[in-house]
């Protein structure tokens, strides 16, 4: 083949294919830098978000992000207590799914399981005890409750039986200047800013908000289509 029929060639293949390699890559900057979907595979987060729930996050949320990176380009909002955000561990770099409880400047502490902000106490109501499965062929009652701080109310889990009584304390410890404590509503489930530390706000790949769709990953995959479009609270 010659030069210019070679060229001819490879003129002739990027007009065919110009258009699904612009919408390839202005999807891929959508979804690095605008919206993104994430399947969640733990149960770090019930019974808020279930294991095979895929829920839709908003990259704009809190901050305009270099595409494929963590370099914020531009602040555009802050997160606030009760968010249920992405964001990648600053231990590994995994990605995780968590609530933002505690903000810079905060005390954050546990006893026996019940949060303090600040030396407050959470407020909890509406308790019921329901048997959850664990493990393959390990079942525990779980105890679900009403978490009010800051105005936002969510159910929390604990499982007694899992790691002691359910009843762990933590804490006290201080909010870094930056950074945010991050919590799984599946208290003795998660291993959150309790294990890994606060997450410094550059980490926070944006806010959860909806379920797009929902399958049973523990039953061949059925669908839970009551799950699909839901609101995260």
């Amino acid at each position: 083949m010659s030069t210019s029929s070679h060229d001819s060639f490879w003129r002739r293949h990027w007009r065919e294919q110009r258009g699904l390699l612009l919408f390839l890559l202005c999807f891929g900057v959508l979804r690095t830098a605008v919206a993104d979907w994430n399947p969640v595979p733990s149960g770090s987060m019930r019974p808020t978000i279930l294991e095979g729930d895929v829920v839709l996050v908003n990259r704009l949320a809190y901050d305009l992000k270099l595409p494929l990176t963590d370099h914020v380009l531009l602040p555009l909002g802050e997160p606030r207590r009760g968010d249920i955000a992405v964001f990648s561990s600053p231990q590994d770099g995994t990605r995780l799914i968590k609530r933002i409880v505690g903000l810079p400047g905060d005390l954050v502490e546990l006893r026996q399981g019940r949060l303090y902000l600040n030396g407050e106490a959470a407020t909890y109501d509406q308790g019921e005890t329901r048997a959850e499965t664990v493990l393959p062929g390990l079942m525990l009652n779980a105890r679900r409750e009403r978490e009010t701080l800051g105005g936002h109310a969510h159910t929390v889990q604990w499982l007694p039986g899992l790691r002691g009584d359910g009843g762990a304390d933590f804490g006290p410890l201080r909010v870094p200047e930056g950074h945010f404590f991050m919590m799984g509503d599946n208290r003795d489930d998660s291993a959150d800013s309790r294990v890994i530390g606060p997450v410094p706000r550059e980490r926070l790949n944006g806010r959860a908000h909806h379920i797009l769709v929902s399958a049973d990953i523990k039953d061949r995959w059925q669908p839970r289509f009551a799950r699909w479009g839901a609101a995260l609270r």
